[in-house]
């Protein structure tokens, strides 16, 4: 199957999920590790008695925010563009829009494909920049190219409002090959309307599967179970 931006987990070396609660990413070393090699290493460390580091580097875990933001300006520093990305994704939030823009501009030009997406968000909402749909659909496409399936789902859904159908359902399609789950979503619809044949979408549902599965091992499924647990009793680990 076709593989996401994201690319694999670089501990088990199986393709990463496409959805932010399903891995980690490493501050020190900017690495992204899915939660099964993060719960497998943390039960390492329990059983070893040893200090909780990061699974990739083994540089040590922050205990605060601040030491956490340090790590990653220490990346920052270095030139690299998933810290920028961090960084200017940690401005937006606070609603530091300007901040947001130099960060993931300077990311961007370092070929930073979430900053690429975020860039065509800006544009899209006009923050810190004016509204411009030329330059949101270039930062869309450049991410789509790269394999951001949001990126992709959004020209398609573009391409869709514009009444150019064959256009939306190519890009459709490509991003539900990537297992993105609003795009078969899309496709279903575009069943139902006549506008995708009975052959495409069967084709388009076998490949969406064969990439969501390519992300799973009884390892994930054991860290998820994990997390959903920590998450109903909170109440125990405070």
């Amino acid at each position: 199957s076709e593989s996401s931006h994201l690319g694999d987990c670089p501990i088990c070396l199986l393709p990463l999920p496409l959805y932010h609660d399903e891995f980690t990413l490493m501050g020190c070393c900017s690495k992204i590790i899915c939660r099964g090699c993060e719960i497998a290493d943390r039960l390492r460390e329990k059983e070893a008695n040893l200090h909780h580091a990061c699974p990739f580097c083994r540089h040590p875990i922050p205990e605060t925010e601040e030491e956490s933001d340090k790590d990653v300006m220490k990346r920052v520093e270095k030139n690299d563009p998933v810290a920028m990305t961090t960084i200017g994704r940690t401005h937006y939030e606070r609603g530091e829009y300007g901040a947001a823009f130099e960060y993931y501009t300077k990311a961007a030009e370092l070929g930073d494909v979430d900053a690429h997406y975020n860039l065509s968000v800006l544009y899209q909402e006009g923050k810190a920049v004016e509204k411009d749909e030329k330059k949101e659909r270039y930062h869309l496409e450049e991410a789509a190219i790269a394999g951001h399936p949001t990126a992709r789902h959004n020209l398609g859904c573009d391409e869709g409002k514009k009444g150019r159908i064959k256009r939306a359902v190519k890009h459709l399609i490509i991003a539900a090959n990537l297992g993105f789950d609003e795009s078969i979503q899309a496709l279903k619809t575009c069943y139902k309307d006549g506008k995708v044949s009975k052959e495409e979408f069967a084709t388009a549902l076998r490949a969406h599967q064969a990439a969501v599965d390519a992300t799973k091992s009884p390892q994930r499924e054991a860290a998820a179970k994990f997390f959903a647990f920590y998450e109903d009793n909170k109440f125990l680990f405070s």
